[in-house]
């Protein structure tokens, strides 16, 4: 289909990469990965014949039709989303004219018998049986349905393109994309933008879609999903596996610790080399060999390694003060825009140590809600019932935005310099260096860094700080895998409470223990961590189309399957009241161990500090009473989380 041949790039005399040689097979899946700024949207725009290489062919099929998302679009402003869409359908129109055209012609020549009529008698009959061919379906129910299942509702698809943002016009394109279905799709980070319900639509959509799929993502999830090739962009050069994400980075592993390993042999001979070289420089019987340990230096092709992975960011957010055992409470609440809600009749409760994830389709309100916590408003009015904040809270804000706020006249150094205070400023070089910024990157001004440099810098400067309360509104944009990676397990250790607005299925599994979904203006809290809600959700969507298409084949009556769908509802409700008072019986032993072990404290204090004359008996029993019932406690929490990591397992597992 296409076959790359050493392919070379370079611009301004630096090179980006070169020697790039593959080939695109039909059905092949294939991910794109590769560090930011190594040349991924450069390569597809090639693949394309968007932008020529410096050197090397593309070889296409003429044949061949493909299909490109890039990461930005523009848009007719004056067309609605439906009359966009269906532009894919154009050709469509233009057959119908050429058909028109034809039927006219005929109607005004009378030369029944000439070559020319019946040469025209033949193109129409051709015309008809393509338009037969392409015409036959619904094209705007199904460009209705793909649209729906991007995300989209029903009284959006009158409204211009030009009323949404840049995220919903990336949708339409990607939509105009899956409807044309191209023998080629080359996709330049689809999943920027889409909710976790789009995104698991379009997962289904790429797995029974029939051609060639080349993907760039930093969704980890959604890349395992749909991809079974990885290409990998490192160092200049692409390393090509027949393997899904995950298997490449086990393969990965071993490559760096075979090129580690060749890397230190080589500087071992270098060193050795050298040392011969100085040692008989000015020696004449030595001067042959000399000269060749000299030409073998020269001629040396040094082994490189993957600078990624000896700048992995390690970094810790500081302990943060305690905060009241409530940090949040908000009660029957309407919020919203110049008087019209977003949500309405919504409570919630954030207490400490929770790491809380709001999810849904975009529009519904979580970035709204995330504001009225951090008390964030503008524009943003609370329209009916409060929103509460709870003792000695901290939060720290981590707006979509947040890159865009930094102070772009300032450096690297300067921005986390500006609002460091004490010891840790002796340490801001290394803490930067966690985030990527390592050596003369430092003093670069924020102007010339990319979006997702800023995004890490912006972290920086919310890590500098001890929050105890954590609000992050889509933290993970713009930053790659690795970095998403390891700025979870940050956010596993942190101490605090955390609340975050992501669609990112791999960064939220295991990092949240509860769920806010927001949908159709309304909040449905769902206990449990991120894959327990997506099982759930599933199987809900699963019924709802089952139950649409019983009624609809088989006309079963309303009575029916309202009893199906209200046994379903008790069951779920059911699961949460137990998963309610089993996560209850975990609390009230931690609270319970806290006192205990507070108690302790202040015997051990005690003990250091002997009254005249000694202990008493009944204190020594006291105190081996307090520690016993410590030692009880811890066994029954653990039984306590036993049974509630059991009954978790059990609702994943259906």
């Amino acid at each position: 289909m296409i076959s790359l041949s050493n392919i070379h790039v370079s611009f301004a005399h630096k090179e980006l990469f070169s020697d790039v040689s593959f080939h695109i097979n039909p059905r092949d899946r294939i991910a794109l990965v590769g560090k930011n700024g190594t040349g991924k949207s450069t390569l597809m725009k090639i693949i394309t014949g968007l932008q020529e290489p410096t050197s090397g062919a593309v070889v296409r099929d003429m044949r061949l039709k493909s299909g490109y998302l890039p990461q930005q679009m523009n848009h007719a402003k004056d067309k609605s989303v439906l009359e966009e869409t269906l532009q894919v359908f154009s050709h469509i129109t233009v057959l119908t004219q050429q058909m028109e055209q034809i039927n006219k012609e005929l109607a005004r020549r009378e030369d029944y018998h000439s070559e020319a009529y019946d040469k025209l008698i033949r193109e129409l009959a051709d015309h008809s049986d393509r338009y037969r061919l392409i015409a036959s379906e619904n094209h705007s129910g199904k460009a209705e349905r793909v649209l729906r299942g991007l995300g989209f509702k029903q009284e959006e698809f009158d409204r211009p393109t030009a009323t949404f943002s840049e995220g919903w016009n990336m949708r339409i394109e990607l939509a105009k994309l899956l409807l044309a279905n191209p023998d080629v799709l080359l996709l330049d980070e689809p999943t920027n933008h889409l909710d976790i319900e789009s995104l698991r639509w379009l997962e289904e959509y790429l797995i029974s879609y029939t051609g060639a799929l080349l993907v760039v993502s930093h969704d980890r999830t959604f890349l395992d999903t749909v991809t079974e090739r990885t290409i990998e962009l490192s160092l200049g050069r692409i390393y090509d596996y027949k393997a899904s994400y995950s298997h490449f980075m086990e393969l990965r592993r071993e490559r760096i610790e075979q090129q580690t390993a060749a890397y230190e042999n080589q500087q071992k001979t270098i060193e050795k080399t050298k040392e011969f070289i100085e040692r008989f420089r000015y020696k004449p019987t030595k001067s042959n060999q000399v000269q060749s340990r000299i030409k073998q230096l020269e001629k040396m092709e040094l082994v490189e390694i993957d600078p990624v992975d000896h700048t992995k960011i390690r970094v810790r957010f500081p302990d943060p003060p305690r905060s009241g055992t409530v940090v949040y409470t908000c009660k029957d609440l309407a919020a919203g825009y110049n008087g019209k809600p977003v949500f309405t009749n919504t409570s919630i409760t954030v207490e400490r140590g929770q790491k809380i994830a709001f999810v849904g389709r975009n529009g519904e309100g979580k970035t709204t809600m995330l504001r009225l916590l951090a008390a964030q408003r503008g524009e943003l009015q609370v329209l009916e019932g409060s929103v509460q904040i709870g003792h000695n809270v901290e939060a720290g804000y981590y707006a979509q935005n947040q890159d865009e706020l930094i102070d772009k006249e300032l450096t690297v150094y300067e921005t986390v310099d500006r609002i460091a205070t004490g010891d840790v400023r002796t340490r801001l070089r290394e803490i930067l260096g966690s985030f990527l910024f390592s050596g003369d990157e430092v003093d670069k001004t924020t102007a010339v860094l990319s979006g997702g440099e800023r995004s890490r810098l912006a972290m920086a400067v919310l890590m500098l700080q001890p929050y105890n309360v954590l609000l992050l509104d889509e933290p993970t944009n713009h930053m790659d895998i690795q970095s998403k990676e390891v700025l979870k397990e940050a956010l596993i250790a942190y101490k605090g409470t955390m609340v975050v607005v992501s669609h990112d299925r791999t960064f939220l599994d295991g990092l949240v223990n509860k769920v806010y979904e927001f949908s159709y203006g309304k909040v449905k809290e769902h206990l449990g961590g991120i894959e327990v809600f997506l099982e759930r959700r599933k199987l809900e969507t699963l019924q709802e189309q089952e139950t649409r298409q019983r009624v609809e084949e088989k006309g079963l009556s309303a009575t029916k399957e309202i009893s199906e769908a209200a046994q379903q509802y008790q069951k779920k409700k059911e699961q949460e009241r137990k998963l309610r008072k089993l996560q209850s019986a975990v609390k009230k032993i931690e609270t319970r161990i806290e006192k205990q072990e507070e108690k302790l404290l202040q015997l051990d204090e005690q003990l250091h500090h002997p009254p005249e004359g000694g202990f008493t008996i009944a204190f020594y029993e006291g105190y081996e009473k307090e520690k016993k019932g410590l030692d009880m406690s811890m066994k029954a929490w653990e039984t306590a989380h036993n049974k509630l990591d059991a009954f978790l397992k059990k609702i994943k597992n259906g």
